[in-house]
């Protein structure tokens, strides 16, 4: 698909056996709204050069195709009893698939990929407030069927999240106009959801479902005034409560190789590795966790030989590497507690706010 093609042709054009099918308006549109997400549309279109028309008809497809979503990312504190936990998973023979599908069963589990490296599975565990985290990690998830062993890696230090992931294409004057766009978070943070009132709550319920909801459809929802839902959504973005937050597969824009770095240094050079790898723009994840290999990069890269290259130009050149470990993802299952099914997005799994 080309910038010239038709709306018509546009909206016309699937996404086929894992392939990215999206022009160049809506990858402008994706790296637009990552930026600000809750822009309206019609600034986004100034910002762009695009008809305000065109950018909601655009929006509409992608969401009903669902190729992207826009929602909330409560804040940590908030919904969790501890720091995540990282599942490197063996399984035996022919059953990686089946154990896959198992674990969507926990809400506990943020990530799935199945991966064609050192482990058969990785996932990401947040322990949601009320979760048994002994029990679950202890017995409940190794003593599911066809599992072989599972390491857990304690995340000690996140300086990468998978929101700060962005596709590189706008201009830095359209940045700056979008930045515009976004609410500054400059009020002190929730200490817990049981701060909240009512309403409140229920404002950061539906921000979650979708964060680029307005005051007038937030107030049709909880049948309260405009003010009111106005209120209560600016409290949750200027406390940082909620950040909105957009859901596209990479491998939809151009990205189709997802994999995992485990890396084995020296202790003196963590630090200056972590801020290196943090800034890369590839980096979706990167962290410091337990055992033998203490920082975990996630990345996503156009292909097998830009990934390459990441691994001997950048990886190779930081100080203090002693070994790594290369995973490849070879189907990602859920990202964000959200259900994939190749580039297409499920919802997102129920019960993440707890009071």
């Amino acid at each position: 698909m080309t910038a010239v093609q038709t709306e018509a042709e546009a909206t016309q054009t699937p996404i086929r056996n894992g392939s990215s099918r999206l022009d160049e308006t809506d990858h402008d549109l994706v790296a637009a709204l990552q930026i600000a997400p809750r822009v309206p549309a019609n600034a986004l279109g100034e910002i762009l050069g695009v008809p305000t028309s065109t950018v909601t008809r655009r929006l509409k497809r992608l969401q009903d195709e669902r190729l992207l979503k826009v929602v909330g990312r409560f804040a940590w504190p908030l919904i969790l009893s501890g720091n995540p936990q990282q599942l490197w998973i063996h399984c035996h023979p022919g059953q990686t698939f089946r154990v896959a599908e198992q674990l969507k069963a926990f809400p506990e589990i943020q990530y799935i990929m199945v991966t064609s490296g050192s482990s058969d599975i990785y996932a990401d565990l947040f322990p949601l407030i009320g979760t048994d985290l002994d029990e679950l990690i202890g017995h409940r998830i190794p003593s599911l069927e066809g599992i072989a062993a599972v390491e857990t890696r304690l995340v000690l230090d996140s300086r990468r999240v998978g929101v700060s992931w962005r596709l590189q294409r706008l201009s830095p004057e359209q940045k700056d106009a979008l930045s515009a766009h976004v609410v500054p978070v400059n009020q002190p943070a929730l200490r817990s959801t049981r701060d909240l009132t009512d309403v409140e709550f229920r404002t950061m319920c539906e921000l979650g479902r979708n964060a680029r909801a307005s005051a007038a459809e937030i107030a049709r929802t909880l049948n309260v005034g405009n003010s009111t839902a106005y209120r209560a959504i600016q409290m949750l973005l200027t406390s940082g409560a909620v950040s909105p937050r957009v859901e596209v597969e990479p491998g939809a824009v151009g990205f189709p190789l997802a994999a995992v770095v485990s890396l084995q240094l020296k202790p003196k050079h963590i630090e200056t590795v972590l801020e290196t790898l943090g800034e890369h723009p590839s980096a979706r994840m990167v962290s410091m966790v337990t055992g033998k290999a203490p920082i975990v990069f996630h990345g996503v890269f156009r292909g097998p030989q830009e990934f390459s290259q990441f691994l001997m130009k950048d990886v190779g050149a930081l100080p203090g590497i002693q070994s790594m470990d290369t995973c490849v993802g070879l189907s990602i299952l859920r990202r964000y507690w959200m259900d994939r099914d190749g580039m297409r997005i499920g919802d997102q799994v129920e019960g993440l706010l707890r009071r």
